[in-house]
């Protein structure tokens, strides 16, 4: 590579650190050391101070008090970085726009024409196709131009989603030896990037939850981090479902990305009621009323299951069962394009906002 793209993969590189890292710059910068010391990333023609100076000279990060930060423009860097390393994953033809399966007024024009109804946009017509007709018919020397004539191209009906993303923050998030929250937050970030992007009037919500659920804004993102926290699924699902309720988009969804069985709730006192032993049916029942809760809503919940605990697989056939909704077991790896291929899907079902 060049030292100019040598130079943006290692921007791409500091991206990915921060997120593991929680947005902690210093703690980054010195992983990529680490990195460097093991494997030769940095030579002569280009160094460390060299990566960092760029990251200065490009308004990632920046000097506050002799500690370098994070800014709002390497935030939005981050994001950008993770929506193109799961675009870049996806299976070929696995990713699309916010098509639905029928034909209508949208924006996006197809290859396929039809023909010229009264409604249809002028500047869709397919000129070609249009000339051609009028010339099988009359001829070059007797040229006319009739409606029957009139071809346009087929657009697709576009739709409005809402949908809040909840991430599970609790301890088992990073136990056993993986780290399960760093997919799930790089997810979270490329979903949003892609929403902000292509579809601005999508709305999108990120909730977590641990011993409690709390809403938090999507440039907090980065700087997530687990706690010792039990798994509070009902409260999750019930911050989620109130700010859905909002909406007034056809579309209502939630994406959960979790690795636990519930074990916490909120008793009717509003003090925290936790049992990490088994399918405690105190907790499970509560938790599935919310979920059935949801579906008289019409809001659907999708799962990600980053685990193979058999509790967490009972407690999410059952969650499903009673949400009708769908729940997917995925590989950290594949995350990303469970996520990205279910939101596409889940918005084709109703005609919403064009």
């Amino acid at each position: 590579m060049t030292d100019e793209q040598r130079m943006e993969s290692l921007a791409s590189l500091f991206s990915y650190l921060l997120i593991q890292t929680s947005g902690d710059v210093e703690e980054a910068l010195e992983w990529l050391r680490n990195l460097a010391q093991e494997y030769g990333i940095f030579d002569e023609n280009l160094s460390i101070e060299d990566l960092i100076d760029k990251l200065k000279e490009m308004g990632i990060i920046e000097e506050a008090k002799d500690v370098r930060i994070l800014t709002t423009k390497g935030v939005q860097r981050i994001r950008q970085d993770a929506l193109r390393e799961i675009f870049t994953s996806l299976r070929k033809g696995g990713i699309g726009y916010h098509e639905t399966p029928q034909t209508g007024t949208g924006v996006d024009r197809l290859s396929e024409t039809k023909k010229w109804t009264i409604g249809d946009t002028p500047t869709n017509i397919d000129l070609t196709s249009t000339l051609t007709n009028a010339f099988k018919r009359d001829g070059i020397d007797d040229f006319s131009l009739k409606e029957e004539d009139l071809e346009v191209y087929e657009t697709e009906h576009m739709t409005s989603c809402a949908t809040v993303l909840m991430l599970d923050i609790s301890h088992s998030m990073i136990l056993y030896g993986e780290d399960r929250i760093t997919p799930a937050k790089q997810v979270a970030l490329a979903l949003s990037e892609l929403i902000m992007q292509k579809y601005p009037k999508d709305y999108l919500a990120l909730v977590v939850f641990g011993d409690d659920a709390k809403l938090v804004s999507l440039a907090e993102l980065p700087f997530l981090s687990v706690g010792p926290y039990h798994t509070n699924t009902r409260a999750g699902l019930q911050l989620a479902r109130n700010l859905l309720r909002r909406r007034r988009t056809v579309n209502k969804q939630i994406f959960m990305v979790t690795d636990g069985k519930p074990s916490a709730i909120f008793d009717t006192n509003g003090r925290l009621y936790k049992n990490s032993f088994g399918l405690d049916p105190r907790i499970v029942n509560k938790t599935l009323d919310e979920a059935v809760a949801c579906r008289r809503e019409k809001i659907t919940i999708s799962t990600f299951m980053v685990a193979r605990d058999p509790y967490l697989i009972n407690f999410i056939q059952e969650l499903t069962k009673a949400n009708h909704g769908r729940a997917y077991y995925s590989q950290l790896q594949n995350l990303g394009e469970f996520i990205f291929i279910d939101y596409i899907r889940n918005r084709r079902k109703k005609f919403g906002t064009v």
